[in-house]
Formats: structure tokens, sequence, C-alpha cells
């Protein structure tokens, strides 16, 4: 019992926070201002934009001083990374903490590794860009050639 309070309590905490988070973000509503805004969030950040598969958007917020970010779409959204052969959920609302090269605390993204979903939990870059690199909330790891997330418009600005 007392497990299950702490969590409880936990999950409270977070919605706190978040709430304190959200008084003072730059929000967005709308497909078109949140994939213009989150577009711009990830490429500031040095992820190529088709790391978050960007359907069916609602909602786009950003803290700039805390890098807190969340984005609301309409449901939960599965999207197959055929490069890499990954599948990947999404839920509804999905939040993290960016800064340059990093998105960490992540909530919302769970992979599917053999039969398990996993949450994961941070991704970063390296520094010459070539490599994403996710860690889940079990803390494994794994690298990712930056290509694979890399929508085409992308992959031929980088062949130029």
């Amino acid at each position: 019992a007392v497990y299950k309070i702490n969590i409880i309590i936990a999950s409270d905490m977070q919605k706190s926070i978040h709430e304190d988070e959200h008084a003072e973000a730059d929000i967005v509503y709308g497909a078109e201002e949140c994939y213009r805004s989150i577009t711009n969030l990830l490429q500031d950040s040095g992820f190529p934009k088709g790391v978050i598969p960007l359907k069916y958007l609602e909602e786009f917020g950003y803290v700039r001083k805390t890098g807190f970010a969340w984005r609301k779409q309409k449901g939960p959204y599965d999207h197959y990374f055929t490069s890499i052969k990954i599948l990947v959920s999404y839920a509804t609302e999905i939040t993290a903490y960016v800064e340059k090269g990093k998105m960490k605390k992540i909530s919302g993204v769970k992979g599917k590794q053999l039969l398990l979903r996993v949450p994961l939990v941070e991704m970063s870059t390296n520094k010459d860009q070539k490599k994403i690199y996710s860690t889940t909330s079990m803390g494994f790891g794994r690298s990712y050639p930056i290509t694979a997330f890399m929508t085409d418009e992308e992959k031929e600005k980088a062949n130029e």
C-alpha cells in the first residue's frame, strides 16, 4: 500500500511541476502552428524533424527558461521506423526537457524491444551529429544513425 501511495504522490508532484511550467510557456494551437514550432525547436536543438512524427497535432508548448516542452495530439500514435526496424508508440501527450543535443525526462514515448514496450527517457546526439543515442527507463541505451530520423528533405540537403 505504501508503494502505491508513493506512486500517486510522485505523479501528483509531476503534474504540479508541469502545471507551473505551463504558466510560463509559449503555447500554440492547431496542426500548422504546432508543426512549425516543433520543427524549429528540433532544428535549434540539433535533432532531425523526423525524430518525433508530427501527425494529428493540437497543442505545443515550450518554456524557454527551463527547456520544458510538450505536444498534444488527437490520440496515441504508433510509428514504424523502417530503416532501423523499431516500432515506437507516442501517447496523446509527450513531454521533455530540451536543450542543445539532448532531450531528457521524456514521457509519453515507448519503443518496442522484442516483445516489450519500454519507455524512452532520454535522447541525445553526438558532437558530429551522425548518431542519436536513446536511453530507456531501464537504463539500456542504443545508438542509431541520425539519417534514420531525417525527413526526405533533410536527407537531400545532407547529400548536397
